[in-house]
């Protein structure tokens, strides 16, 4: 079962999305194949510790989270991607690993890879390794505020 939180909140703002159910898969390139998703239009949440702080940094499937052009973008001292024990009690209605890049709902700063951000749609999990939400771009960002970044 999808995020309430996510999909309340999708509900409430009256954002036009659509649910698609795949096969089980928990890294970014089974999810896109299982969901017949291009790996560029899918979004990969990696939870990250910016100066101990954590925040999502989010990016297409099909590319990893380059922590070293992170750091230099945002001028901070330290980046490191967090363990699962870190956050995983942050997103109680999610499964480890699903948690949705809306990191409004859950006090977190997001950066999206600017890669990411000339989609005119975005695809992300919605709480579970069985379903994906897809929606508008535009709407995840007027939602979301992420700072788009080139990382």
């Amino acid at each position: 079962m999808p995020s309430k939180k996510l999909i309340d909140f999708l509900n409430e703002n009256e954002i036009k999305f659509v649910l698609i159910h795949h096969s089980r898969a928990y890294t970014a390139n089974e999810v896109a194949h299982s969901a017949h998703i291009h790996g560029q239009e899918l979004a990969k949440t990696v939870i990250v510790k910016i100066d101990g702080k954590l925040a999502m940094a989010v990016r297409p499937a099909s590319g990893l989270v380059n922590t070293r052009l992170l750091k230099e973008e945002l001028g901070v001292g330290t980046i490191e991607v967090a363990g699962e024990y870190e956050f995983a009690s942050m997103f109680p209605e999610c499964e480890v690993g699903a948690e949705p890049p809306f990191g409004n709902l859950y006090g977190m700063d997001v950066y999206v890879s600017d890669a990411l951000a000339q989609d005119t749609e975005i695809a992300f999990n919605a709480g579970t390794h069985t379903e994906l939400i897809r929606m508008a771009y535009e709407d995840f960002e007027r939602l979301v505020k992420p700072e788009v970044l080139r990382f």
